[in-house]
């Protein structure tokens, strides 16, 4: 029997409702993707609808996993009352508390691997440093998200790399996932380089990093990545990888399918081998991914 369709869901944080998309198997899931999308963007940034290859939410399911892509505090059903948006650790909280909901209601497997795009990496990863998801949480997936910002290349025709990168319509004026940015999310932002430090510092569980080839927003030459991965000092396991043929959007791409099921691999691996690479290694090296 193939899996249904996504649905949208509702889920309680605390006494704030939050939405979300959810596509889960037909089976007991192998294991849930809890996926936080970047600024400017919901909860269907995993679900993009310009091509079928570019969808998480559909492959997590074919491929035996839930996935639960929640509308960040301050989007979807929660922007009527948080207006302005909410900060990294409120958003962590609110994240962990409408997870806590979920699982209460919906079987979510061995573990749960936290995937996180942009602003929405920050939050994930702020959430893992405070402990993660009742003891659930196996690793964090992170893309479009460093620690130094790219310098200023002046305007540019697109700051998501050449639109060719993209199924035609994906940006189209109105198309769901596009939106408007919380204003608090650029303030926010704008201080990640200063807060990231002690935010990886306090990640232990296995982390992996993707960066697109036409990534613009974030430095990842070798002096920074080394730089970002030596401050994973809690984690078992930092990997690093670049999707090539990608922009900073990464899944909403015709990359999409290829960063999803790596994505999806390294969760696997984080299922099946929970305690590996208890000893720090070298910084490693981007590979092509």
């Amino acid at each position: 029997m193939p899996p249904s369709p996504p649905s949208r869901v509702s889920l309680d944080a605390g006494g704030l409702a939050l939405s979300g998309l959810l596509a889960e198997p037909a089976g007991e899931p192998r294991g849930t993707v809890l996926a936080l999308h970047g600024g400017g963007t919901t909860a269907g940034y995993f679900d993009g609808r310009a091509h079928p290859s570019v969808s998480l939410l559909a492959l997590g399911a074919r491929l035996g996993f839930t996935v639960l892509a929640v509308d960040r505090p301050g989007y979807g059903a929660s922007a009527p009352h948080l207006p302005d948006g909410a900060d990294r650790d409120e958003q962590a909280d609110l994240v962990r508390a409408a997870f806590a909901d979920f699982a209460a209601r919906h079987p979510v497997g061995p573990g749960v691997l936290l995937l996180g795009h942009a602003f929405g990496g920050q939050v994930a990863l702020v959430a893992a440093a405070r402990g993660g998801l009742d003891g659930r949480l196996v690793g964090v997936d992170l893309s479009g998200c460093g620690h130094r910002r790219a310098p200023d290349r002046g305007a540019a025709p697109s700051p998501w790399g050449p639109p060719s990168l993209y199924p035609p319509g994906t940006f189209a004026a109105g198309a769901d996932p596009v939106c408007e940015a919380p204003a608090a999310e650029a303030a926010q932002a704008a201080r990640w380089p200063r807060d990231f430090p002690a935010v990886a510092a306090r990640t232990a569980v296995p982390v992996r990093l993707t960066f697109a080839e036409h990534e613009a927003q974030w430095r990842h030459d070798a002096e920074a990545l080394a730089e970002l991965t030596a401050h994973f000092t809690a984690s078992p396991r930092v990997k690093v990888a670049r999707q090539p043929a990608a922009g900073h959007r990464i899944s909403l791409g015709w990359a999409a399918a290829s960063y999803h099921r790596r994505a999806l691999a390294f969760f696997e691996d984080c299922l099946r081998h929970p305690a590996c690479a208890r000893s720090r290694r070298p910084a490693p090296q981007p590979t092509r991914a």
